[in-house]
């Protein structure tokens, strides 16, 4: 696969198969990882493999803060900047539109909210979940890298016939996360990507993008 059938075949996958990555494998894509962008080459991030019998015990805790109706720990960044407005509150509200419809869960079902914590507490079934750490000291440029090394990770990932999904919502439960990966209190953690392969017989979901005009604009070419 190369880097252009990599990009075009990542997506965020919502429904894994049960079948265990190889761990050959997931150090490779780990190893090639290392060389991601790094402003200064600080090599901010610390990743956390979590899988077996730990990753079960961490979707138990957090699926029953989930159906127990637990709004989550204080957030320790915003996951979305205040009064958003358009274009980016049309784009988030068509693809949460198509994301939840595609797992049959609809806008005006009651039990919503309780549906959509469960499933991503459960990381969508995904045998194997990659908690991404920032060190408290670090700043906006870090913060930049550790998503130029995620992005890295998903497209190596792909290349490999992996899928992955990468889930902002364990920042919810980020003291449950903690507990289970040991984590020390000096740092704050990002997010989690949930890996593994494609569950077969569900919808693919492919969300729509701005066309590149909208957000490229050429100067002097």
């Amino acid at each position: 696969m190369d880097v252009y059938e990599a990009v075009d075949g990542r997506r965020a996958v919502r429904a894994f198969s049960d079948k265990p990555v190889p761990q050959d494998v997931l150090e490779r894509v780990l190893t090639a990882a290392t060389r991601a962008p790094s402003s200064g080459n600080l090599q901010p991030w610390h990743a956390y493999v979590v899988a077996g019998e730990p990753l079960a015990e961490l979707k138990r805790r957090a699926t029953a803060r989930a159906l127990a109706g637990d709004p989550g720990d204080e957030r320790e960044y915003p996951m979305y900047p205040a009064g958003l407005a358009s274009p980016y509150t049309d784009r988030f509200a068509a693809a949460a539109a198509q994301r939840y419809g595609a797992l049959g869960i609809e806008r005006d079902d009651p039990d919503r909210p309780a549906k959509i914590a469960t499933l991503n507490s459960e990381a969508f079934g995904a045998p194997l979940v990659l908690f991404c750490y920032l060190d408290r000291t670090m700043g906006p440029g870090q913060w930049a890298d550790a998503g130029m090394y995620l992005q890295t990770v998903m497209l190596l990932l792909r290349a490999e016939g992996l899928h992955s999904c990468p889930q902002v919502m364990w920042t919810m439960y980020r003291k449950t996360v903690s507990q289970v990966v040991g984590a020390d209190d000096g740092l704050v953690l990002v997010c989690g990507v949930s890996v593994g392969f494609e569950k077969e017989g569900v919808p693919r979901l492919r969300t729509g993008r701005a066309d590149m005009k909208e957000t490229v604009r050429f100067i002097g070419v």
